[in-house]
């Protein structure tokens, strides 16, 4: 029996394209807002293009900041994409303006600091030993990247010897910013798995397995 995947609509992101790239994994897909159908599943995704402060309050109106939090709570897998990821931060600055995310992860989602914006294209990433996002690419594979924005400081300090620390992922456009992040139940990207060919499949399929 495939896992079932919930991938959140909160009238952001590329709800099918996502959908699709999973149930070629195998997983049972449904995209859904429903509180009961999200909490239910064996693996949540939440996805997310555009604005920061937009993305937050589309989650925030189908109680998707709760879902994730209650998720989490419980031990129960989340994955986050694009947009997806950095509204599991902190906070994000756009503009000028300043929006409070998922706080899931201390930071900032800022603006790339970056000759030429928005980084759009593929790039290799700097993967920590031990990952189990990327087990089984080789270090040279590329992923595609869309975005103007990114987290440029890693906050999170970790001393306690029974806790294992965050695996997290870099990438260089400009300057280096969080590419990915491994901790524990909950995932994210800031690349497209979903458009990032066969090394974005063997991804996501590493996830599933993980559920």
């Amino acid at each position: 029996m495939g896992k079932n995947v919930v991938v959140l609509d909160y009238g952001s992101g590329n709800l099918r394209s996502a959908q699709r790239a999973l149930e070629r994994t195998g997983a049972n897909v449904t995209v859904s807002a429903d509180y009961d159908t999200a909490m239910a599943a064996d693996g949540l995704l939440v996805p997310g293009v555009g604005a920061f402060e937009a993305c937050m309050r589309g989650l925030k109106s189908v109680r998707g900041d709760w879902i994730i939090g209650r998720r989490l709570a419980g031990g129960r897998p989340v994955m986050g994409i694009c947009v997806g990821m950095q509204i599991l931060f902190e906070k994000g600055v756009e503009h000028g303006v300043e929006t409070a995310g998922c706080d899931e992860w201390p930071g900032t989602v800022e603006p790339l600091d970056a000759p030429v914006v928005p980084h759009m294209g593929w790039n290799t990433v700097d993967v920590p030993e031990g990952s189990r996002m990327f087990a089984g690419l080789d270090p040279e594979t590329r992923f595609y990247f869309v975005h103007s924005y990114g987290v440029r400081h890693w906050e999170l300090e970790t001393h306690s010897a029974r806790i294992n620390p965050p695996l997290v992922t870099w990438a260089t456009h400009g300057q280096p910013f969080v590419a990915a992040v491994e901790n524990g139940p909950l995932w994210a990207t800031q690349f497209h798995p979903e458009k990032s060919g066969d090394a974005g499949a063997a991804l996501l399929t590493n996830w599933v397995n993980t559920l």
